[in-house]
């Protein structure tokens, strides 16, 4: 990963975190700002999901642990983390045509988590995001040991959950980043 220009990143963040109230309602500016100046490595996260083009914006507080939730908000999956396919083992099984890379790999290589089907719905009540695209989602294991993996999107007002075989990949299908600060 690069280095960071902080002032213009948590300027970024900010101007998104006033632009955006209805997101967070009841969470101060410099509660999260503070934070952020504590963590190097959120910083570092934050910086290649914006890179990226996720458009991170805070979506929760976890009052327990004092942790804000980031989430990618742009409309659409994040330009810069499509035409993956779900996993490395997914990866390494595609003889051809392989795409760039995988949604595990790279969440992890960038400090963030794959959103679940928990979060992405939870996300989908703050607006309406992948309209155009889908979005992996964090599949459970025994869904996994059959060769398969569940992506989402939004369609016809609703947001639906889906299958395909893991190695899949499309140039609308990508993933949406969770960050806890």
């Amino acid at each position: 990963m690069k280095p960071i220009a902080t002032n213009a990143l948590i300027d970024t963040l900010k101007a998104r975190f006033e632009k955006n109230a209805q997101r967070h309602a009841g969470v101060a500016w410099e509660q999260v700002q503070a934070r952020l100046e504590a963590s190097k490595a959120a910083l570092q996260s934050l910086d290649e999901m914006e890179r990226t083009g996720g458009e991170p914006d805070v979506i929760g507080h976890d009052k327990a642990s004092g942790q804000f939730l980031f989430c990618d908000c742009c409309a659409e999956t994040p330009a810069g983390r499509r035409s993956l396919c779900y996993d490395r083992q997914a990866l390494d099984a595609r003889k051809e045509n392989k795409p760039r890379g995988c949604a595990v790999e790279l969440a992890a290589a960038m400090g963030v988590e794959l959103l679940t089907e928990q979060h992405y719905r939870a996300l989908q009540q703050l607006g309406e995001f992948d309209t155009r695209t889908s979005s992996w989602v964090a599949t459970p294991e025994a869904v996994r040991a059959l060769g398969g993996a569940l992506f989402c999107d939004r369609r016809y007002g609703k947001v639906f959950v889906y299958h395909n075989g893991a190695e899949s990949y499309y140039a609308a299908r990508g993933f949406r980043a969770l960050l806890r600060v």
